[in-house]
């Protein structure tokens, strides 16, 4: 199969070819019109002079005007003129002197529509020498019925069209070979600057999504071509990266309680120990067990929300409620620490969301969790929901020393830890909260991170609202 470059030409040529064809043959009938218009023109306004100077009287000889011989100029009126007076019976009754012994066709048909008083233009391919055009033009009289035949040759009108030929032959041949060249050195330029582009895509992989691709300088079709693929690339070795930092930090996380557990395990097992021994180091393992099945289960919630998977299905949900029970949960917790949740549901109506409840609950776990591991004791944590237009918001507030200028950025990402987490104040895998944005996400909502300005961070979970 031809290439695309080659298909493209053979197109773009054919195109113009029948464009100059169409045009050639448009201009060709025009001229062709116009010549022989000119022609018919002249040889009826010579039959109707002929006619003006017919005798009125009956009786008197009918004649050819013609220039009488001496040393007047020859008329160019009259010049390569055939002219023949007939009568109704087609018999001759003048004519021209350089008709000679010739004369002009009458056959009947002619005469059957002279008769009834019709112009008729003939053309005689075969009369002479030269093929000829006439016309035949009845004389309205009293008397006899008569008409005037003038005929001229079709000589010079067809050089003329045929010389126009030879021209528009020629300007079609040279455009169809202009315009077929600029199309040639256009399609080499812009397919050119596309096998750059494809060449260099087929050069970037995973070890490669660094480079970019080459622009051609141009703010056309082809460099927002190559300006979309680099922004795609971009996003690509973003993805890329941070699906890598994922893995690595996903596999530290891993090795971690897995050292942990077998070092326990070959501990216990070097020497014989009591009962209460092996107890307690089961209970140990059991809790690193815990921690490793948390962890897989948070990696591939997140894996399914990737794929698009994790989400149920959309229905109304009655916020009040659903905080309130996640705040019950966790009271014995924030009441070993003497930190307080105190629930504002305002002065407005309930508050509903269009959303699932099981992750909308997961979600208002991770946050309170949060919140309680980062309070200081004998502090509050506050919630409160509301609505603010089309959004439904639940917010998580702690009196903690809130979030680092340097961590904000970075709150969302997965495996992510801030100061005080990374301190090993605060247990987790970092994976709370890019788990909770990554639910909300799904649900058409977002979550976000502040500082208060009297001390402590700010989570606000919003989400579509619902009448």
């Amino acid at each position: 199969m031809a290439s695309f470059r080659k298909r493209l030409l053979r197109v773009h040529l054919a195109v113009i070819l029948a464009i100059v064809a169409c045009t050639a043959l448009a201009g060709y009938w025009g001229l062709s019109r116009a010549v022989r218009g000119q022609l018919d023109a002249a040889l009826l306004a010579l039959a109707e002079t002929e006619m003006a100077m017919l005798p009125a009287a009956p009786r008197q000889p009918i004649q050819v005007h013609e220039v009488a011989p001496g040393l007047a100029p020859p008329s160019l009126m009259r010049l390569d003129r055939l002219v023949q007076i007939i009568d109704g019976e087609g018999r001759v009754l003048a004519r021209s002197r350089n008709l000679e012994a010739a004369q002009l066709p009458a056959p009947p048909a002619l005469l059957t529509h002279l008769a009834a008083g019709d112009t008729v233009f003939e053309t005689l391919p075969k009369f002479g020498e030269e093929p000829l055009r006439m016309v035949s033009v009845p004389v309205p009289s009293s008397g006899s019925r008569l008409a005037v035949q003038v005929a001229g040759s079709l000589d010079d009108a067809n050089h003329i069209l045929a010389a126009a030929t030879v021209l528009f032959g020629a300007m079609a041949l040279a455009l169809l070979a202009a315009v077929g060249l600029a199309g040639e050195m256009l399609t080499r330029r812009v397919l050119g600057a596309i096998d750059d582009v494809v060449r260099q895509a087929h050069s970037i992989g995973e070890a490669s999504l660094h480079q970019r691709l080459p622009h051609p300088g141009t703010p056309d079709e082809i460099g927002r071509l190559v300006d979309t693929l680099n922004a795609m690339l971009d996003r690509l070795e973003r993805g890329y990266d941070a699906q890598r930092r994922f893995t690595a930090d996903a596999s530290h996380e891993l090795r971690s309680p897995l050292s942990r557990l077998r070092t326990e395990i070959e501990i216990t097992l070097r020497r014989p120990r009591e009962a209460p021994e092996y107890v307690g180091a089961l209970a140990s393992c059991l809790d690193e067990v815990q921690r490793l099945t948390t962890l897989v289960e948070e990696l591939l919630m997140l894996t399914r929300l990737d794929a698009g998977q994790e989400r149920n299905a959309v229905e109304t949900v009655h916020l009040n409620p659903l905080l309130r029970a996640a705040a019950q949960r966790l009271e014995k917790a924030a009441a070993q620490r003497g930190i307080r949740i105190m629930f504002d549901e305002g002065e407005g109506a309930p508050v509903h969301a269009r959303v699932a409840a099981g992750p909308a609950d997961l979600v208002l776990a991770n946050l309170l969790d949060n919140a309680v591991k980062f309070s200081p004791p004998d502090s509050i944590i506050t919630l409160h929901v509301s609505r603010d237009g089309g959004d439904a918001l639940v917010g998580v507030a702690d009196a903690g020393p809130g979030i680092g200028v340097e961590d904000l950025p970075h709150l969302f990402e997965r495996f992510y830890r801030g100061a005080k987490a990374r301190a090993g104040e605060a247990p987790g895998f970092g994976l709370g909260l890019a788990l909770s944005q990554a639910i909300v996400h799904a649900y058409g909502g977002r979550i976000e991170a502040c500082n208060r300005p009297q001390g402590g961070a700010l989570f606000t979970m919003r989400l579509p609202a619902s009448a």
